[in-house]
C-alpha cells in the first residue's frame, strides 16, 4: 500500500558531509546493492544505501540456519560495520514506500524522504505461490532469516511432537517433510532434512525411529535442478535417493489444506498427510518493481521483474537503475539472465562503473555477464559443479562449493566461523544449532513457568 502522507523533502544525502554534489542512492543492501555501494567507493559522489534490515544476508547458505548447521550471525554482516571505512557512504534504516522519478525523490515508511541524482534499486525477490498466498502459512519459505528460522522450529518440534505422540498415523505424519521445488535451494534442503534424520538425530530420541522420516521432493519440470545439465541432474537426483529423498518429478502440488499436500502427476491425484511443507518454488520480484512501473510506465515481466536497457537503466529514466532479481535484463542470450547472486554482484559493479563514466563524460563498454557456472551440494559431502568447462561431483565438487561459498561470505570472521563449523559438523555429524525458537515457544514456557 503507497504512503500518501504529505512528502517531507529532506536532502538525507551524505553529500553535505563529504562535498560531492552528486548523490547516488541505493536500495537494497543484498548481493547488487552491496556491491555497487563498495564499487563507488572511489568515485567522486555521495553514496546513500537505504535498506530496511540493518545487515546483509548471505542467502545461498539460509538452509543450513534452517537446518541447525550454522546460526543466523554465522551468515550475515552489519552493513555499517561492512561500510565503515567508506568515507562518501551514508547508510540508513528503512523501508522505500513510494518513488517519484520526475522530483527524484524516495518517501520512506515513516515520511521522510531522500533526494537523489542516481537510484539504484536492488530488493531483490521473494517465493512465488502462484496465486496461492494463502499457502504461505501453511509452507513457508527460506528467503529471510526470520524464516529459516521459522523452518527450524517446524523441523526440530515435529521431532518433538513425534516422540510424545502414541498415534502410529500422526506420528508418520509428523516424521513426512516435503519440499517443493527442486531447484538448489529444494534439493538442499532436502539433503540437509534427510542428513539431519538418518544420520545427526538417529540416537538423540527414545520412541522415534527417525530411519522412518520420509523426505518428498516435488518437482513440476522432468527432473531436478533444471537449470544444470543434464547429466549433473541425474547424479543429484541419484545421491539425493540414497540418503533416502523421495523424488516426484512432472509433479504439481494442487492443494494445501491442515496436514493434507495433494500433488498431481500427469492424471494421477494423490494426497499425503504431512506436518511439514516446506516451500522453494518460484520467485516473484519485490513489491518496490510495482511501484516503480506504475510510476515510469516501465515494461514488467510476469514475475514483477522490470524490463531493464542495455545498461541496467529504466526506459526513458537513464539516472534509475534496477539490478538483481528485481531486473528483466534480456539483452545477453535467448533467455533472460538468472536470477543469482553472480548476476546481481556483476550488474551492481557494472551500474557503478556506468555512473563514474557518465560524470567523467566516458562511455561504457556493453556490460557482459560471464557465467563462471553453477553449484548444488547435495547431502554430507556431495555435490554437483559444473564451470562451464569442467563438471565434478561427488567430494571434490562439495570441497569445491564449500571454498566458493566461504569465499564470497563478507567478512573475514565469517568465513573463520563457518569454516570451522562445517569442519566440525563434517567429522562430528552434529548441528549444533539445533534450536527450536519463536514466538509460540515462548509462550509455550511463559505458560509452563506460570503453571
Amino acid at each position: 500500500m503507497v504512503d500518501t502522507a504529505p512528502i517531507k523533502k529532506v536532502d538525507k544525502s551524505v553529500s553535505t558531509m563529504t562535498g560531492q554534489s552528486h548523490r547516488v542512492v541505493i536500495v537494497g543492501g543484498g548481493f547488487g546493492g552491496l556491491y555497487a555501494t563498495q564499487a563507488l567507493k572511489q568515485s567522486p559522489v555521495a553514496v546513500t544505501l537505504i535498506d530496511r534490515r540493518n545487515f546483509h544476508l548471505f542467502q545461498p547458505l539460509l538452509y543450513q540456519v534452517a537446518t541447525g548447521g550454522l546460526s543466523p550471525g554465522d551468515i550475515a554482516s552489519p552493513l555499517r560495520s561492512v561500510l565503515s571505512r567508506q568515507k562518501n557512504t551514508q547508510v540508513l534504516l528503512g523501508e522505500v514506500r513510494q518513488i517519484d522519478p520526475d522530483e527524484q525523490v524516495l518517501t520512506l515508511k515513516d515520511a521522510d524522504t531522500v533526494v537523489y541524482d542516481s537510484l539504484i534499486l536492488a530488493t531483490g525477490s521473494a517465493h512465488h505461490y502462484f496465486g496461492n498466498d494463502h499457502w504461505e502459512a501453511i509452507a513457508p519459505s527460506i528467503k529471510t532469516i526470520e524464516d529459516a528460522l521459522e523452518v527450524r522450529r517446524r523441523i526440530f518440534l515435529a521431532f518433538e511432537k513425534a516422540e510424545l505422540e502414541p498415534d502410529p498415523a500422526i506420528r508418520k505424519a509428523l516424521q513426512t517433510f516435503v519440499v517443493v521445488g527442486a531447484g538448489p535451494t529444494g534439493v538442499e534442503l532436502a539433503g540437509a532434512i534427510a542428513d539431519l534424520a538418518y544420520q545427526t538425530l538417529k540416537n538423540d530420541f527414545s520412541n522415534v525411529n527417525t530411519q522412518e522420516t520420509r523426505i518428498i521432493l516435488v518437482e513440476g519440470m522432468d527432473r531436478v535442478l533444471p537449470p544444470f545439465d543434464p547429466s549433473l541432474s541425474t547424479r543429484a537426483a541419484q545421491d539425493l535417493e540414497k540418503l533416502g529423498v523421495e523424488i516426484r518429478t512432472g509433479t504439481f502440488v494442487t492443494g494445501l489444506e491442515g496436514e493434507k499436500v495433494t500433488f498431481k502427476t500427469g492424471d494421477q491425484m494423490e494426497t499425503v498427510e504431512s506436518h511439514s511443507v516446506f516451500w522453494a518454488a518460484g520467485v516473484r520480484a519485490s513489491s518496490l518493481g510495482k511501484a516503480l512501473a506504475e510510476k515510469t510506465g516501465a515494461p514488467s515481466d510476469r514475475a514483477g521483474r522490470i524490463m531493464v536497457e542495455p545498461d541496467f537503466s529504466v526506459p526513458n529514466y537513464p539516472n534509475i537503475f534496477v539490478i538483481g532479481d528485481l531486473a528483466h535484463y534480456a539483452h545477453q542470450g535467448e533467455r533472460p539472465l538468472p536470477g543469482v547472486a553472480p548476476v546481481a554482484m556483476q550488474g551492481g559493479k557494472y551500474v557503478a562503473r556506468v555512473i563514474g563514466d557518465r560524470l567523467a563524460s566516458k562511455t561504457t563498454p556493453k556490460f557482459v555477464y560471464k557465467d563462471s557456472g553453477s553449484l548444488a551440494i547435495v547431502g554430507h559431502s556431495s555435490a554437483v559443479v559444473d564451470l562451464n568447462w569442467i563438471k565434478m561431483t561427488g567430494y571434490p565438487a562439495w570441497v569445491f562449493w564449500a571454498l566458493v561459498h566461504v569465499m564470497f561470505l563478507i567478512e573475514f570472521d565469517n568465513k573463520v566461523i563457518v569454516m570451522t563449523q562445517w569442519l566440525w559438523n563434517f567429522f562430528t555429524r552434529n548441528q549444533g544449532a539445533r534450536l527450536i525458537t519463536g514466538r509460540d515457544q515462548v509462550k509455550s514456557d511463559q505458560a509452563f513457568m506460570n503453571q
